[in-house]
């Protein structure tokens, strides 16, 4: 069966979710298709030590402030799911569940969308599938000979799975860090190799700090200025209370990259070798963009090509919540909501008029 409607949001996470708040605010019809069974996005399959960087108040959509977890500083996972569940709601945004997006086609002067059971034909589409469904591995040496367990963040869950193994934890950012201290805190046999020395910003800084500095780098840039750098000029780990208690006892020293993976465990170029029983790969993700292959749109390293969130070469379609190539923090609960949704579904009123 066909449906029509003027907007289709693709993805009912954080992003479509201040996709749908904007929209509705401006009275635009719109439908949310999320692939997800229940509220959350991918905040209900994160390991269970997540840990929000910023407090709750600093961590809202538009329209209604995240409550205080009590006894918590940064909220965890299961109260971001609560909140975006509880905004959902309160809003009452038309999130339709259980439905896979496999194509978007143009047709004529619609786009027209293909989920698994119906077909939906819009007037503009906003895309929101983040990146949490397509991990990056990549491609080392002896990766398919190694006989040990591997595994990506989107899989890691707790320590008490490796208890009495070795561990090898790859990755220098955020999640290698904070998977690294959770193991090390519990007391698995760890070996944390990043490409470069951890770089962390300073003790001080969270992620009230982070979306600052991202939106004064996206406002230099459009105004001609040189680039600041923005959060990556800072570091590359932000130092919670976890990862700075685990660096400050001195159980997160990094080792460099090994060159390649034995059938039993690393080795390094220097030619030690360790035996490991499993390997977490904490090395980032992709977008998720599998259904506008169809579109032909121009790409550069994943990224379809944008002014804001919109696309260059498809003006109906906007792209929203993934890298800085589409607004400051946009992958962030307060940076998606504060300028690019809202943009978006301005600049969707202006195609719909």
């Amino acid at each position: 069966m066909t449906q029509r409607t003027n907007v289709v949001v693709i993805g009912g996470g954080q992003a479509g979710l201040a996709a749908g708040y904007h929209l509705r605010r401006l009275g635009i019809e719109h439908v949310i298709l999320d692939a997800q069974a229940a509220p959350g996005g991918a905040w209900q399959h994160t390991w269970d030590s997540l840990r929000l960087f910023s407090p709750a108040q600093y961590s809202s959509l538009p329209g209604r402030l995240m409550p205080s977890q009590e006894g918590e500083l940064y909220p965890d996972a299961a109260h971001v799911v609560g909140y975006l569940a509880d905004y959902e709601k309160r809003y009452e945004l038309p999130v339709q569940r259980g439905v896979r997006v496999s194509a978007v086609h143009r047709d004529g002067a619609q786009l027209r969308v293909e989920g698994d059971a119906d077909d939906w034909r819009a007037r503009a589409v906003v895309s929101s599938t983040g990146t949490w469904t397509r991990p990056f591995i990549p491609a080392v040496s002896g990766r398919r000979e190694f006989t040990g367990r591997q595994l990506h963040t989107v899989q890691y869950q707790a320590p008490a799975e490796f208890t009495g193994q070795r561990v090898v934890v790859v990755g220098g950012g955020n999640s290698g860090a904070h998977i690294a201290a959770d193991l090390a805190h519990a007391g698995v046999d760890l070996t944390w190799v990043t490409q470069r020395p951890p770089r962390y910003l300073a003790d001080d800084i969270d992620g009230r700090a982070l979306f600052d500095v991202a939106t004064a780098r996206r406002r230099a840039l459009e105004a001609g200025h040189t680039d600041t750098g923005g959060v990556a000029s800072l570091g590359d780990i932000v130092a919670i209370p976890p990862v700075r208690a685990a660096r400050d006892a001195g159980l997160l020293r990094a080792k460099p990259m090994f060159t390649r993976l034995t059938t039993t465990g690393v080795e390094w170029a220097d030619g030690t070798r360790a035996d490991v029983d499993a390997v977490i790969w904490c090395t980032g993700f992709r977008p998720a963009l599998a259904p506008f292959a169809s579109l032909r749109l121009r790409a550069t390293w994943g990224h379809i090509a944008t002014a804001g969130t919109r696309a260059l070469d498809e003006p109906r379609l906007h792209l929203l919540g993934y890298g800085d190539w589409t607004g400051p923090a946009p992958a962030t609960l307060i940076g998606v909501g504060r300028r690019p949704a809202r943009e978006t579904a301005r600049q969707i009123r202006e195609l719909l008029a």
